[in-house]
């Protein structure tokens, strides 16, 4: 089968292809530095051309209220494209429980585009998943000065980014969803208690306080994040990566 990965040159992207074409597929990486402007248009028709599924991993270059434009302008041009090269199966990436955060712009970018999608011509999957391990130094950045991290209690259950990639790739080379699939971690933590554990890691001795007003899972109310019951649930544990990683 020819798969065209759009962003498949970036932490998952790169993943997908590899592990696509491993298998013995044609895996063909699209984005910005192969000539492919998903907002212009410009490249998508040739990148899906005989494409047989398309995944979707482009990310918007911002997290603020421009990432809905940028969801809306991507889908609707990658849809068009898609229908007109015949592509059999579309597969996104979005997030555990994106639908339930309209507070926060991001989330309401994806969740248009999984609107988008599951609205459009072409037999379709949304494969959701959890935090990612490789972004929670980010997530301490926003929030830490010299002294100490300031994290809110919010529940995860984070995902290392291989298992998202094995994730997307197990569905995109199977028949349409026509549906979403939640995956996450293995474990639950306060996001609290995940900085303190991987400031020890570091070998950074800041106290992490507790502030339910601390960046921007302060805004996520309840335990929306958490895979929930259907969630497939990942292989990797944290502790494991971080002792790898490290």
């Amino acid at each position: 089968m020819k798969f065209t990965v759009i962003g498949g040159t970036g932490l998952i992207g790169s993943q997908v292809v590899r592990s696509l074409a491993d298998a013995g597929h044609e895996a063909v990486p699209a984005a910005l530095s192969t000539g492919v402007d998903l907002i212009s248009g410009q490249g998508v028709s040739e990148a899906v051309a005989g494409a047989d599924v398309v995944v979707n991993l482009a990310n918007s270059p911002t997290f603020d209220e421009a990432s809905l434009d940028f969801f809306r302008t991507s889908m609707g041009n990658l849809l068009a494209a898609g229908e007109k090269a015949g592509v059999g199966h579309q597969v996104i990436l979005s997030i555990v429980g994106v639908d339930q955060v309209p507070e926060l712009d991001y989330y309401r970018a994806k969740a248009l585009q999984e609107e988008l999608l599951q609205q459009g011509p072409t037999p379709y999957s949304i494969v959701r998943v959890t935090q990612f391990f490789e972004f929670m130094d980010a997530v301490l950045s926003w929030t830490s000065d010299a002294e100490t991290v300031r994290l809110p209690a919010t529940r995860i259950q984070p995902i290392a980014a291989a298992d998202v990639a094995a994730a997307v790739v197990e569905v995109a080379t199977g028949a349409p969803l026509r549906g979403i699939r939640n995956v996450a971690g293995p474990d639950v933590f306060p996001l609290n208690e995940l900085g303190e554990v991987t400031l020890a890691a570091q070998g950074d001795g800041r106290p992490v306080v507790i502030d339910d007003q601390a960046g921007m899972f302060a805004a996520v109310n309840g335990d929306v994040l958490l895979g929930g019951p259907d969630a497939h649930l990942a292989p990797t544990h944290y502790q494991d990566w971080l002792s790898r990683s490290r």
